[in-house]
């Protein structure tokens, strides 16, 4: 009887402490700035030869901004790096543009965020890039993974933190370079956009202004329709191609179909190649779920993912099946590999793991497919079946109500029309995340910037000659609401001091 006891409570044990999301029984949709099939292709050489002029420093921050505890004045190393080959100088005033970093290392970010880089040299800006807490290598306590099996170390990792944090690097810097009349433009994109939104509220004495890019601000308690998500992906696929969208509609069935034969599972995972045994036709579907709601966000020019996606599923060989056609698919997203790993997007990395405990804590985005004009299955959002998940992973309770209740976001232009300003936020309404995003403005200075064939956070990354017209005229009107604060800023000094 002690020999099953101590089983059940060693199994127990690691129920609670594996961090990998195969348990989590929820298939989010990933957000940050890139998509994850291309995070590790190499980057262009403007991108590369912009990186020598980063120089790198650590700031030893303060685990908690919001207790007197003894154990609050902890500190880790906060990475934060520097650009500073176009400053025009503490003397000039000139602006400084800072990165907020978001749920992954910096070293991701920095060879593809060009919003600070293309823009330095117009504004004479100084750029700053601040890695995100538990991230890369700004993680108390040496690693995520023990960070994460520390439950009191783990309550200090949430978005309240970040910009705390981003605050007292902020000032530090002005002090340090005796810039304390240099205005701040805070850029992000996906959660790092929400971040520099909030900052903006919270913290308006020290940043001029943000840009939010393709940040979902209304994905939380119920604000934007849970099935907003994948009825844009839907949309996308429909627009692109009506036969590639029927086929994909039509596919689930089949694919359930196929794997209830007797060997079915078996045979299937022969069809699709996979790596591995399939416990289920819910492994594959879950693959698939994600291939096309990447394709779909992240669907950016000039290779415009989704089009190719959709171009081999119409053009596979003549007398292919649905499932055929499906694999064309996938082959032609994914490339051609010796076998198909369907863990891929669910691989138990830093930034997974990272994000499935904030998902488990504060960052609660109600996301369902709905069962109306949608070429997913019925799938709605359950609560209570998220917070017992999240129970059993990590032993607290979620808290699908605190985004709101401490940034805001129910009757959003009532509550900031005449409060807050300086705020762009920026949506292509080809993302799926924009059915979370602002996308009328709010006032003269909170303005929605959209795109009607933009998708996830185009708007911030390298500038290329490829880009389309209609990229390059969104960039532009930002660039010009961002003049106009700066130019206001200016005058405003001069009157007050």
């Amino acid at each position: 009887m002690d020999t099953l006891r101590s089983f059940q409570l060693l199994s127990l044990f690691f129920l609670v402490f594996t961090f990998s999301a195969s348990v989590f029984a929820f298939n989010m949709p990933r957000l940050g700035t890139q998509r994850k099939t291309t995070q590790h292709e190499p980057q262009t050489t403007s991108s590369i030869s912009n990186l020598e002029d980063l120089k790198t420093y650590y700031y030893t921050q303060t685990l908690d901004h919001f207790n007197y505890r003894p154990d609050s004045y902890t500190t880790f190393k906060q990475r934060y790096v520097i650009n500073s080959r176009y400053w025009g100088g503490a003397n000039a005033s000139a602006p400084i543009f800072a990165y907020l970093g978001a749920e992954e290392s910096l070293d991701d970010d920095l060879p593809i965020i060009g919003f600070l880089s293309d823009n330095a040299p117009r504004f004479k800006a100084l750029q700053v890039y601040i890695e995100h807490r538990y991230y890369g290598k700004s993680v108390p306590f040496g690693s995520m993974e023990a960070a994460l099996k520390n439950e009191s170390i783990r309550g200090y990792f949430n978005s309240v933190q970040a910009i705390a944090d981003y605050a007292a690097v902020l000032l530090h810097i002005k002090k340090k370079l005796s810039a304390e009349n240099s205005p701040v433009i805070v850029i992000g994109g996906s959660y790092g956009g929400m971040l520099a939104s909030w900052f903006r509220l919270k913290y308006p004495h020290i940043a001029l202004g943000a840009v939010a890019a393709s940040a979902p601000i209304l994905y939380f308690d119920t604000i934007a329709p849970q099935a907003g998500y994948y009825s844009i992906v839907t949309k996308d696929f429909k627009e692109t191609s009506e036969s590639c969208y029927e086929i994909i509609r039509e596919s689930w069935a089949e694919i359930d179909r196929f794997a209830s034969k007797p060997h079915g599972l078996e045979a299937l995972g022969k069809r699709f190649n996979t790596c591995n045994r399939l416990n289920g036709s819910v492994d594959l579907k879950n693959y698939l779920e994600s291939i096309y709601s990447e394709a779909a966000q992240y669907n950016h020019p000039p290779t415009y993912p989704l089009s190719v996606l959709c171009s081999a599923i119409d053009g596979a060989s003549v007398g292919s099946d649905t499932l055929g056609r499906i694999y064309a698919g996938v082959v032609a997203y994914m490339g051609n590999h010796t076998c198909y790993d369907m863990e891929f997007f669910n691989r138990p990395t830093e930034t997974h793991e990272g994000w499935n405990w904030q998902t488990c804590s504060e960052m609660v985005m109600p996301i369902g497919h709905g069962s109306k004009d949608s070429m997913f299955p019925s799938a709605p959002f359950n609560l209570n079946k998220f917070i017992n998940e999240c129970k059993s992973l990590y032993g607290v309770m979620p808290q699908p109500h605190w985004v709101t209740t401490y940034y805001g976001g129910q009757d959003l232009k009532l509550a900031l029309h005449r409060f807050g300003s300086n705020i762009i936020f920026s949506n292509g309404l080809r993302d799926p995340y924009s059915g979370g995003g602002v996308l009328e403005n709010i006032s003269e200075s909170i303005l929605a910037v959209t795109t009607v064939n933009g998708s996830h956070c185009l708007d911030i990354l390298v500038a290329k000659p490829s880009d389309p017209q209609w990229l390059v005229m969104q960039r532009k009107t930002e660039v010009k609401i961002i003049e106009k604060w700066i130019a206001n800023y200016h005058d405003d000094l001069l009157s007050f001091k």
